[in-house]
C-alpha cells in the first residue's frame, strides 16, 4: 500500500519506524544500520520529512534525533496510514470486536519500536474467548500477511504481572490508563 503512495523505499522505511510507534526516537547512523543503507541516503530523507515539519529533531551531545511531529496538522492521517498499511488497525478492531471483554491491547518488542520485523506480537488483557482469539489470528495473518503471536491474560493477573510484562518495548494500542 505504502510503496504506491511513497516511491523511496527508505522514506517508506522512515515512515513505518516513525509514525508506528510516535515515541520512538532514532538518531542517522542507527537508521542507517538497521535499514543497510548508506547515512547519507538517511539523511536526506530525514532534512526533507523534518522541514515540511513531519519530524522533530533534537540535539542530544551529538547525535541529532529524530521523532514523529505529533502536533503537525497530518500526524493522525500519516499515522493512520502506516497502521493501516501492517493491518494492525484490523487485528485490534477484530480481535476488541469479538473477543468479549477486552480491558487492553499491547503491541510489543519490535513493532513497539516500529521495526517492521514480519512478526507482531500482542497482548490482549480481558476475559477472551481463547478459540476465537485463535481463529482472528490466523485470519489477521493472512490478511496482513505477517506472523502475529498472540498472548492473552485475565485483568487480575496483568496487574501482578504488570512491571514484567511493560518492562518490554510495548505500545498500547486499545483501553484506559
Amino acid at each position: 500500500m505504502l510503496t504506491e503512495l511513497f516511491t523511496s523505499k527508505t522514506r517508506i522505511k522512515l515512515l513505518l519506524k516513525l509514525f508506528l510507534n510516535p515515541e520512538v526516537s532514532c538518531y542517522l547512523r542507527e537508521l542507517a544500520s538497521e535499514f543497510s543503507v548508506s547515512p547519507n541516503a538517511i539523511k536526506g530523507e530525514l532534512d526533507s520529512l523534518s522541514e515540511a515539519g513531519y519530524l522533530t529533531r533534537k540535539q542530544t551531545g551529538r547525535s541529532i534525533f529524530f521523532q514523529a511531529n505529533k502536533k503537525h496538522p497530518f500526524f493522525p492521517e500519516i499515522s493512520s496510514i502506516v497502521r493501516k498499511s501492517l493491518g494492525i488497525d484490523r487485528l485490534v478492531d477484530e480481535v476488541v470486536a469479538s473477543l468479549g471483554k477486552v480491558d487492553a491491547v499491547y503491541i510489543l518488542d519490535d513493532y513497539a519500536q516500529g521495526k517492521d520485523s514480519g512478526l507482531i506480537d500482542a497482548l490482549v488483557v480481558g476475559n477472551v474467548d481463547k478459540g476465537r482469539l485463535d481463529e482472528l489470528r490466523s485470519i489477521v495473518e493472512s490478511k496482513v500477511g505477517r506472523k502475529v503471536r498472540v498472548m492473552d491474560i485475565a485483568p487480575d493477573d496483568f496487574e501482578l504481572s504488570r512491571d514484567i510484562f511493560l518492562s518490554r518495548p510495548n505500545w498500547k494500542v486499545y483501553g484506559y490508563g
